[in-house]
């Protein structure tokens, strides 16, 4: 049975073993945490609910979640608080650099 975001469990798991930090910016989760900036978030990397596989999928701090919102990844990853927290192309997880190089192909 799917979370409330429409993750089907099987998703959920394989993102929670692979996501142990931030996708974005890096910091590393504490499962305890209840600081709503640092504790873990669910994240459509792209901006559709209707798109939950492990590709799109992933987990990020509240921070960044908050601050991505509904942008659009490039655009975010060139927003003032990327570049106030140093988030790159170079510095994002594998899974957001996947994405990244789809839509550099497309």
């Amino acid at each position: 049975m799917p979370n409330r975001w429409g993750i089907p469990k099987e998703i959920e798991q394989i993102v929670l073993n692979r996501d142990t930090s931030c996708v974005y910016c890096g910091i590393p989760f504490n499962n305890l945490d209840k600081n709503i900036k640092t504790r873990r978030t669910w994240e459509h990397i792209i901006n559709d609910i209707r798109i939950n596989g492990d590709e799109n999928i992933a987990l990020c701090c509240g921070s960044c979640n908050a601050s991505k919102g509904n942008k659009k990844l490039d655009e975010w990853l060139k927003s003032k608080y990327c570049l106030a927290k140093r988030i790159t192309n170079d510095s994002v997880a594998l899974v957001v650099k996947n994405y990244l190089e789809k839509i550099k192909l497309s």
